[in-house]
Order: structure tokens, then C-alpha cells, then sequence
């Protein structure tokens, strides 16, 4: 029997829907040196979607602010046992609130959620938000998530209303920085071992698009794992848990399974805490798409990262996807065709939230390795 892998796929997919697009696609990935990256690459990338960071200078965190112009309707995958959210729950399809106008993502653990008054008080100042009936006065959606961040550096330092303030005011349709930036300034990876002596690495903030003729979709990562990082293609640990002498990786899946055969019933005492560790993903695109079939567009675009982090979804993460449309334009690609090309996308963002971070205290980043 003939297998396809899933480039092949995708390549079939392409023609199947117009050669015209196959030839406008480009992945934002690194290329080989004897080839020229044309498609910047940005979640900004998608009409309708403006995006700021605000970075603190005074320890590794911050937030990133999506601001949504005209009608944007958004679903949501919570696949982590311990979100941290605010009015996510109006993403569900049962809910009647079809359209928000802003998505906050925030460092500062639990806490950082009082970051989301920020988002509010600049979109109602630019008179954004549903018309409540009353003169002079609109009601901004703004939908929060938050990554802890809160082991690096002084923890009593955390983002706050005038940080997403700030964030918002930054927010351009500008390609967005990637790597020690906003929302990804603390982000670490690799940490479920560290009570075993493993340490972790650091991680950040990462951004890419697809296009496909006058078909849009961007992602961004914010990778904030217990979990290894790995390519998809090939299986390989990018960046994670890194062995006692510091000359490889402990491979975490690998290492958990020997360690649950020595210690037999007992506790192995992983470092898996509810609430230290979140992956945020959001998806969005230009094309038309019900909260429902978002809702389902999420659920796909969240196997993209399950392809890139192991493990994933732990009794302790908070993961979240999101998935977000602008509602420009209508196509004939379905869900199941924009969910698979989300979820490719999303696995390649994974990767660049390592490789586009820097070293902090204590956190080695994937460009300073030394092996």
C-alpha cells in the first residue's frame, strides 16, 4: 500500500483547489541559504487584525493585545486541565455573544488577568464595543488568557491595566517582533523534570502566516510548556528538558517512562503543577466562519502544537487555542481544509518561539546551546 506523508498531502490539497494558489503559498520558516523568503509572515498578516506587545523592562514579562476591527467572531479550544481566562466562556457556541473586539494575552500567572481592564478602558475610549442603548457609552468583548511566568525574576512584578493600555497603543498591522517579547517575555519550556534536577529552556512569543491566493491565515504561539519542543518532520528535540551534564536533551517521554518503571507505584513528584504552564495559540483568518466552525477550526489548529510539544495537555497546563475570523471574505474551503493548513502552521510557530528567544538567567535559550 502507498502512504502519503503530509507534505505530499498538503502538495495535493493545493492542486486540488487551484494551481493558481499552490504557486502564491510560502510557510514563514527559516529557508536555506540559497533561497529567498518572500511572505513576511505575521498573524497581522490577516486584514482586520491589529496587534502591540508591551514588554517591562524590569523582569522577563509582559502582553500582547489583538484588536479586532469591524465584525470578528472567534472559538476556543481549552485542551489544558487549568486555563487561565477571562470571559472565555462567551466563546462557546452555546453563548449569543457572536463578536468580540479584542484578545488580551498576558505573563503574570492568575494575577495577570486584571491586565484585561487595560484592553477595555483604550477600546471604549475609541468608542469600540457593542452600542448598550445608553449615549456615549460602548462595550468592549476583550477575551483574556495568561501564562505564568512567575519563577522569573521578581514575581511581584506583573502586568496591569496601564500594561495592556500600553500594548493596545502599540498595536499596528505591522509585522509583529517574535522571541523575549510581550506575553512570551517569560515563557519557558521543557520544565516537567525539574524536580528532577532537568532544567528547562527559554522560550518566547512567535508569529507566521499562510497565504493562499486572497486567502488568509496567521498564527501566533505563545510556548509556555512542561513539555519537549520538536520538528515535526523529524522527531527531533529542539529545545526542552537538558541533561544534568548540559551536552544533550533528557528526552522527557523517554525519561518519564524509565522513571515510572524504577519507581513501580510510587510517585514519581514531576514538576506539573496546575496552573505553571500554558500553551496559547491563536489562529485567525480573513475567511468567513460561523463561532461553531471556529470552535472546530481551534480543536484542529490545537493538534498543530500537540505535533511540536510532548507531552501535551497535562493534568497542569492551561492550554488554549483560539481561533479567530475576520469575516472578509467567503470560500468554498471548508473547515476540515483551513483546520489541517492551521494546524501545520500552528506546528511551525511552535518551533520558532524557541529559536527566536534569548538566554535569561537561569533559562538557556536554543541559539546559545552548546552542543
Amino acid at each position: 500500500m502507498s502512504t502519503f506523508t503530509r507534505r505530499q498531502f498538503n502538495r495535493t490539497l493545493m492542486v486540488s483547489v487551484g494551481s493558481v494558489w499552490a504557486c502564491d503559498v510560502a510557510w514563514n520558516r527559516p529557508f536555506p541559504a540559497n533561497q529567498q523568503q518572500t511572505w513576511a509572515g505575521s498573524i497581522t498578516d490577516v486584514p482586520g487584525i491589529k496587534a502591540g506587545h508591551y514588554t517591562d523592562s524590569r523582569r522577563p514579562t509582559g502582553c500582547t493585545a489583538l484588536l479586532f476591527e469591524g465584525k470578528a467572531t472567534a472559538g476556543v479550544d481549552y485542551d489544558g486541565s487549568a486555563p487561565g481566562s477571562h470571559l472565555g466562556v462567551l466563546l462557546q457556541p452555546v453563548s449569543p455573544i457572536d463578536t468580540i473586539h479584542g484578545l488580551l494575552l498576558t505573563g503574570g500567572g492568575p494575577m495577570g488577568l486584571a491586565a484585561v481592564a487595560g484592553a477595555v478602558r483604550y477600546l471604549e475610549e475609541h468608542k469600540t464595543g457593542f452600542d448598550w442603548g445608553i449615549p456615549n457609552v460602548r462595550v468592549p468583548i476583550v477575551v483574556g488568557a495568561v501564562i505564568d511566568d512567575l519563577t522569573l525574576g521578581d514575581a511581584r512584578i506583573r502586568p496591569d491595566a496601564d500594561a495592556a493600555y500600553k500594548a493596545c497603543q502599540a498595536a499596528s498591522s505591522a509585522q509583529l517582533e517574535e522571541g523575549n517579547v510581550g506575553v512570551g517575555a517569560g515563557a519557558t519550556v521543557g520544565k516537567m523534570l525539574r524536580s528532577k534536577g532537568y532544567n528547562g529552556m527559554k522560550s518566547g512569543f512567535a508569529t507566521s502566516s499562510l497565504l493562499l491566493g486572497d486567502i488568509i491565515i496567521g498564527a501566533l504561539v505563545v510556548a509556555n510548556s512542561v513539555g519537549d519542543i520538536l520538528d515535526r518532520r523529524t522527531g527531533k528535540i529542539v529545545a526542552g528538558a537538558v541533561r544534568h551534564d548540559g551536552k544533550g536533551f533528557a528526552n522527557i517521554s523517554e525519561t518519564l517512562r524509565m522513571l515510572a518503571a524504577s519507581a513501580g507505584s510510587s510517585s514519581l513528584n514531576i514538576s506539573d503543577v496546575p496552573l505553571r504552564s500554558t500553551t496559547l495559540v491563536v489562529v485567525a483568518t480573513n475567511v468567513s466562519f460561523t463561532k461553531t466552525e471556529l470552535t472546530k477550526i481551534a480543536m484542529m489548529a490545537s493538534t498543530g502544537a500537540a505535533r511540536a510539544i510532548n507531552p501535551y495537555h497535562t493534568n497542569g497546563d492551561g492550554d488554549s487555542t483560539f481561533a479567530v475570523s475576520t469575516n472578509r471574505i467567503s470560500s468554498d474551503l471548508g473547515i476540515s481544509v483551513i483546520g489541517a493548513l492551521a494546524a501545520d502552521l500552528v506546528s511551525e510557530t511552535v518551533v520558532r518561539a524557541v529559536t527566536h528567544s534569548k538566554s535569561v538567567e537561569g533559562w538557556v535559550a536554543v541559539r546559545d546551546l552548546q552542543f
